[in-house]
């Protein structure tokens, strides 16, 4: 398992002192009533956690879902808090206090900006890269943050994966951080000499305020497809906060936009934009596109991209159709952040991101993949890959003779999906798989509060939709590391495996508690029993 981090790890050595008075005026609150002065009072930070609060910190006791942050005051104020943020309910509860009480109505609203503000608008004085989108965030920010490296950058990642600054990498619990701790990252990033910022935008950072305050150089769109409608009301309710990225009226509105328009839903954003940047991989009329075929072999992917200022070989260790997109535009996003494409492009073809489409070797003489699908969009896509892959492999190991081309191998999927998430797309990536493999096995992800043989009913049902003729076979196992063992022992020389839905996750939620448990470790186990005279083997990743 890998270590967490420290919870204070992504502060700055050296954080701005900001004085009370200030705070008050940007945030237009209110000293309460009663409450103790300002007495000449600064900050230093801000934290809406009481028990991670450092000294100096202004406390910002928010209303939640379960209970009221005002609660936690005394607690915050114990661990060196120097003022508390709030609104009318929470300085009730507080009542007596011994710090100063600001006011304010709806204090999460301006939470990003107050952050911000503590911090000296450290985004400013960044080159920030924010890439949202449903399926691709991941693998383009790597991307581009390789391409940017290469113009001479220093930078960092803020991601689904980890937070990396310098080098140093720690992972992340969320794809965007809550305001304040996005601040601090930011100003720490400042200090120690980062000039650019690539980092995942996620729809929920957007909709509930946690980017609030950035100001970002360029955004980038990948795609939109079904996610996350547990969150939001419908399609367009997502949308529309992925637009907030992009939009002028919106107050995180990217300078500069770069917008894939390969679905409908790019398209609908970059007809609504004044001069956005446009990629696209099909026929669809765009700034930067894929001049002639691509290219595929050993897994690489080979194409030239046409920009404005002329064409750039890309290579890139990333096999399928999607990661062409994510490609280009990871090139389209680097020239806008002031990399030419000629200087990024190199750097894209050594770049491998955890658990997107990460192979596992140890000896077999099959594929086996780990891989983050766990959308049904992004399911059939690696699927649709695999299923290219080993029709490729076949007409490599024919000998061109009439007659005698080799069968493809055969393809097995060992998926589940979460609990307390989208139900939605439960039986749609059940469909995907089963139309799509040969051998499925419907398994358990994290289950979290849920019943995980109802989460399994589903995928099932979406399944058993798919046409007799269409369908793979369909076997249910619960324990996941069971499904991996038992998809290993089917495979045969040739043929491929896809675990997916977790990727590089290290943990498996059930029933609240967090179980160690990552997919490649536990596939690399399974293929060492299978193969025991390589146990030894090291893995190779590819992503």
């Amino acid at each position: 398992m890998p270590a967490q981090p420290s919870q204070h790890a992504l502060r700055p050595a050296r954080p701005p002192s900001t004085s009370l008075a200030a705070v008050l005026e940007r945030i237009d609150a209110t000293v309460a009533s009663g409450s103790h002065p300002l007495d000449g009072r600064s900050v230093t930070g801000i934290e809406h956690r009481s028990n991670v609060v450092l000294p100096g910190d202004l406390f910002a006791a928010l209303p939640g879902a379960r209970a009221h942050g005002a609660r936690f005051a005394a607690d915050a104020v114990e661990r060196g808090a120097v003022a508390i943020f709030t609104d009318a309910a929470g300085a009730e509860l507080i009542g007596a206090s011994q710090v100063p009480v600001l006011v304010r109505e709806n204090p999460r609203a301006v939470l990003g900006e107050l952050s911000a503000t503590i911090y000296a608008h450290p985004s400013q004085r960044l080159r920030i890269v924010g890439i949202t989108g449903t399926s691709g965030k991941t693998t383009t920010s790597y991307l581009v943050e390789a391409g940017l490296a290469a113009g001479g950058l220093s930078t960092a990642l803020i991601g689904t994966i980890e937070t990396r600054i310098g080098g140093r990498r720690v992972p992340s619990a969320l794809t965007t951080p809550e305001a304040p701790q996005l601040h601090a990252m930011f100003a720490l990033m400042v200090e120690q000499g980062v000039d650019a910022v690539v980092m995942e935008v996620s729809s929920h950072a957007l909709a509930l305020g946690r980017v609030d305050g950035v100001r970002f150089s360029v955004g980038g769109f990948t795609n939109l497809s079904q996610d996350h409608l547990d969150f939001h009301a419908d399609f367009d309710d997502y949308f529309a906060a992925k637009r907030r990225l992009f939009e002028a009226d919106s107050p995180v509105a990217a300078r500069t936009s770069v917008v894939c328009v390969d679905d409908e839903w790019g398209r609908r954003l970059a007809d609504g934009l004044v001069a956005p940047t446009r990629v696209s991989t099909t026929d669809v009329p765009a700034d930067w596109s894929v001049a002639g075929e691509v290219g595929t072999h050993g897994g690489e992917q080979e194409f030239t991209a046409r920009g404005p200022n002329g064409d750039v070989p890309v290579r890139l260790r990333l096999p399928g159709r999607y990661n062409v997109a994510n490609g280009l535009l990871a090139i389209a996003l680097c020239e806008q952040a002031g990399i030419a494409a000629a200087t990024a492009a190199p750097a894209l073809a050594h770049v491998d991101v955890p658990g997107r489409m990460q192979r596992v070797e140890r000896g077999q003489d099959f594929l086996a993949i780990v891989d983050y699908a766990h959308k049904p969009a992004a399911l059939d896509s690696v699927i649709a890959t695999l299923r290219a892959h080993l029709v490729s492999d076949a007409a490599h190991a024919s000998d061109g003779s009439a007659g005698s081309a080799a069968r493809p191998g055969r393809l097995a999927v060992v998926v589940g999906a979460g609990g307390d998430r989208d139900t939605g797309k439960r039986p749609l990536m059940g469909a995907a798989a089963a139309r799509g493999a040969d051998l499925l096995i419907i398994t358990d992800d994290n289950p979290r509060t849920e019943d995980p043989a109802t989460i399994r009913a589903a995928l099932r049902h979406g399944a058993m939709e798919v046409s007799d003729t269409e369908r793979a076979q369909v076997r249910e196992i619960g324990d996941r590391a069971e499904a991996i063992a038992a998809v290993v022992d089917w495979a045969r020389a040739g043929d491929a495996i896809l675990i997916a839905g977790k990727g590089h996750e290290w943990g498996q939620e059930i029933q609240g508690v967090k179980h160690p448990f990552d997919d490649r470790e536990v596939l690399a186990a399974a293929l060492s029993t299978h193969c025991p005279h390589d146990a030894d083997a090291e893995d190779l990743t590819v992503s």
